[in-house]
């Protein structure tokens, strides 16, 4: 199985959320092509699903602004009432028919897209990594290029011990996510910065971070794996039906000398986080498996008050996601 081949040590920190959307502007397109290529290496080739991320579940809900957000951005999500938002969680990996409990389903995804006032769309896209394993999209893609090369019968030093001899954050990155009891029981991270404008103009980098109301609440590796193959897919929607699954929508704010284009560097956890609002959980949608083929999860769709920062892998996400998108719209 396509899997096994990079089940070792750093496959959890291997099948991670980069892709996110379409193109803001040119970018070197043979990255993205690469990337995907050595995804599908990776994982295989599955016609109609993403690249990575493959497996997933899609909800509805809506998004309640806190009185703290709108002091900080003019964004119009803050503005006003209660905004409805389509959710994606999801399991890591391109393969679609990944057990939910497995470790290479970390970390796990969640996607949001926004349904503003005017008509626009906003879109979030978080995992449950604490950081990033590397820097760039060039970077993502050479250990992706690493793993592929690194079966058991590779030359030792392998090809994965090298890269990770050099970018120290991919042998760390990935245990930092944990397989979750219920996708309503997990904490989601923007590993990307992002800028908050206000109505003066002043600028505020910040991170997104989703966590839930209920709390965190892992697996040991031994519970997870005496999981069913399905059980987070399986579990949110009669969860949410019963009683909708709240999550706090923070932003940490960063410091003077925080980096903001170096996503492997997470800044400390005593930084300022701004409570922006509740996410509130409500359905699954009716068709899951046939709602996702047209979602499109734009990290750079963004809206007044809310821009883009100097951090290369935004658009390295964008160029990925273009890529996949197009391959499984075919």
């Amino acid at each position: 199985m396509v899997v096994s081949r990079y089940g070792r040590a750093l496959a959890a920190g291997v099948a991670l959320a980069l892709l996110g959307g379409l193109p803001a502007r040119a970018q070197d397109s043979s990255t993205a092509e690469q990337t995907i290529d050595v995804m599908n290496t990776l994982f295989g080739k599955h016609p109609g699903k993403r690249a990575n991320h493959a497996k997933g579940v899609v909800a509805e809900g809506s998004f309640t602004p806190s009185a703290d957000a709108a002091k900080i951005s003019k964004a119009s999500l803050f503005a006003g009432p209660a905004v409805p938002v389509t959710i994606r969680f999801s399991d890591a990996t391109g393969v679609p028919t990944i057990a939910d409990g497995a470790a290479n389903a970390n970390p796990h995804g969640m996607s949001l897209k926004f349904k503003l006032g005017d008509g626009s769309d906003m879109d979030v896209v978080l995992n449950s990594l604490a950081y990033f394993p590397v820097a760039t999209g060039e970077e993502f893609r050479d250990l992706l290029k690493a793993v592929s090369e690194s079966g058991p019968d590779a030359k030792k030093p392998t090809a994965l011990e090298r890269f990770v001899a050099t970018h120290p954050a991919a042998a760390t990155a990935g245990s930092t996510a944990k397989t979750p009891s219920s996708f309503a029981r997990q904490t989601y991270n923007g590993v990307n910065a992002f800028v908050f404008v206000d109505k003066d103009g002043k600028r505020q980098p910040f991170r997104f971070r989703v966590v839930p109301v209920q709390g965190e609440e892992i697996l040991s590796a031994e519970e997870a794996a005496k999981r069913e193959p399905n059980y987070l897919v399986d579990e949110i929607g009669p969860r949410v039906a019963k009683e909708p699954a709240k999550f706090r929508v923070l932003a940490q704010l960063a410091e003077a000398g925080d980096p903001t284009n170096d996503a492997t560097k997470p800044w400390p956890e005593s930084r300022k986080t701004l409570d922006l609002g509740t996410l509130t959980v409500t359905k699954v949608v009716p068709d899951s498996a046939e709602a996702e083929k047209a979602l499109l999860f734009m990290p750079n769709a963004l809206t007044d008050g809310i821009d883009v920062s100097d951090d290369p892998l935004i658009d390295a996400r964008v160029q990925a996601y273009a890529v996949s998108f197009g391959r499984r719209a075919q």
